[in-house]
């Protein structure tokens, strides 16, 4: 039976209580004191010995209540500890000053093979002086990988400090062993702040939906993806649709641009580095990307900047799935699709001799064509409706709306920078604007070079022919969203029949 005492707290109290239960010469399996309260666990307490116990108590002067209990407070809490710990997936220990083992989670111990509760630290990790430098620095060493049980792992120690009335001792660590992917996994999540899938592809244009089908049917196919198209048109948002799409979703996305780092520091993050690879090389090594996101995918922006020597490792990498870091010696395997994007064309780098041959026809198993924006119509204004809202809510301002008479000026503009470029054209306008309507001259302000770039571009030295240009680019673009003369004309709001000659004028589609 497990009792509980609840007494006045005076001197000598606890003595008297321990006293009685050491009179019965009862076998006693825990007692907790935790003033005013004791908690008693005797086993062999019978019926009858505890109401005449219960008498006893009463009597001593200050107890106040003698109660039954099922569980007595330290095991409450042993047992929430073991459920926490039995609930984390990762392996973890609790070691103690000296560097021996005080408690080990049952992932721990199955990696292990068995309770390691006792063992010194260095049976367990065997690279030479890890665990000195482990206590040395007080388990605040940055995280590193380490070598446990054949498998390489990443190891974060966190120190234990107790702390008394007059200072704070160091009662311990602990340490937490995590899979490469793990960490991949937390790195993705920090990084990914976009709507998933194709909900992040916001636009019903046809050339839109064409990506869109297309999209749905690579996919799921797990083999390299080519993704191309001009600089600003959405092509990691594609990378990241696909991914979510694809049996791998649960699993790291993680990306590298190829074009931002130099080679050395390009192959180091994707590839890693073994220990004692180069000179201020992280203790123990550091997994690149690959490892990272295994069982995930790697997106590699802008690909067609990568150096010939990466080409070549990279070839090597997709045709078995293995590597060696940088300065190892040791074969890594991992399971990842890689996908790809560019804005160059490679098949004239291939041809030039700038990008291998081979590995072109590696990446280009399936292959997407991200359209231009000023392709796709009426999602210009869907987009710029959009990334309105979208700044308003970032710069906390009020929100605000863009007047009809931007609207020629926007689809009228031939967006060189795209997406990105729509983009940062309304983020200014919004930030400038001071009304509640961002006008022509709202937009020119924020720096938008509207179609008068494009007139000077092309020499175009009269105000007829600069007009003519105009008048066509807006048919063109708006065509793709309504085509017929009908559907162009109420949206234009003039009549189908001036429509009609204008298309003809510019042999722009079909007469309806």
């Amino acid at each position: 039976m497990r009792i509980h005492v609840t007494f006045n707290d005076r001197v000598g109290i606890t003595q008297e209580v321990l006293a009685l239960l050491g009179a019965r010469n009862l076998n006693l399996d825990a007692v907790e004191m935790i003033p005013p309260n004791v908690y008693i666990d005797a086993p062999d307490l019978s019926q009858t010995v505890l109401d005449e116990l219960n008498y006893a108590l009463l009597r001593v002067e200050g107890v106040k209540a003698v109660e039954l209990v099922d569980m007595l407070p330290g095991q409450c809490r042993r047992l929430q500890l073991d459920a926490l710990l039995a609930a984390m997936s990762d392996p973890v220990l609790a070691v103690d000053p000296g560097g021996y083992v005080l408690l080990a989670n049952p992932e721990l111990i199955s990696l292990y093979g068995s309770d390691p509760t006792g063992e010194p630290l260095s049976n367990l990790f065997t690279a030479p002086n890890f665990t000195r430098a482990l206590l040395d620095k007080s388990f605040r060493l940055p995280m590193c990988e380490v070598n446990f049980k054949g498998h390489d792992l990443l190891l974060d120690a966190t120190p234990i400090i107790g702390t008394t009335q007059s200072s704070r001792l160091l009662a311990g660590g602990l340490l937490t062993l995590y899979p490469p992917s793990r960490i991949g996994e937390r790195l993705a999540s920090l990084h990914h702040d976009h709507a998933e899938g194709l909900d992040a592809l916001l636009g019903k244009s046809p050339v839109l939906a064409q990506l869109k089908t297309r999209l749905h049917k690579v996919a799921g196919l797990d083999a390299p993806l080519l993704i191309q198209g001009e600089t600003g048109t959405g092509k990691e948002l594609v990378a990241r649709a696909c991914h979510t799409m694809s049996a791998r979703r649960d699993a790291p996305f993680l990306a590298l641009n190829c074009a931002a780092l130099p080679e050395s520091l390009a192959e180091s993050e994707l590839f890693g580095y073994a220990a004692g690879a180069f000179t201020g090389a992280q203790r123990g090594g550091k997994p690149g990307l690959l490892e990272l996101s295994d069982r995930g995918t790697v997106f590699l922006d802008e690909v067609g900047e990568m150096s010939p020597y990466l080409q070549a490792k990279l070839l090597r990498f997709l045709s078995d799935g293995c590597f060696r870091r940088v300065g190892g010696d040791r074969e890594v395997h991992v399971s990842v699709r890689v996908l790809c994007a560019t804005h160059r064309n490679l098949e004239l780098m291939v041809t030039e001799g700038s990008f291998r041959e081979d590995l072109y026809y590696r990446l280009n198993v399936l292959n997407l064509m991200v359209p231009a924006l000023r392709e796709r119509g009426q999602d210009i204004l869907l987009l710029a409706e959009h990334f309105l809202r979208q700044a308003c809510e970032q710069i906390q301002r009020s929100p605000c709306r863009l007047a009809p008479s931007t609207h020629p000026l926007l689809l009228g503009n031939q967006w060189s920078g795209n997406v990105r470029q729509l983009q940062n054209v309304i983020f200014r306008a919004a930030a400038i604007c001071e009304g509640d309507v961002i006008d022509s001259d709202g937009l020119e302000l924020a720096g938008t070079e509207l179609i008068s770039q494009k007139a000077d571009s092309q020499g175009i030295i009269s105000l007829e022919a600069a007009v003519q240009n105009f008048e066509k680019s807006l048919l063109e673009s708006l065509y793709l969203a309504y085509p017929s003369t009908r559907q162009l004309a109420h949206r234009l709001q003039t009549s189908h029949t001036a429509i009609g000659q204008r298309l003809r004028k510019y042999g722009i589609g079909s007469r309806s």
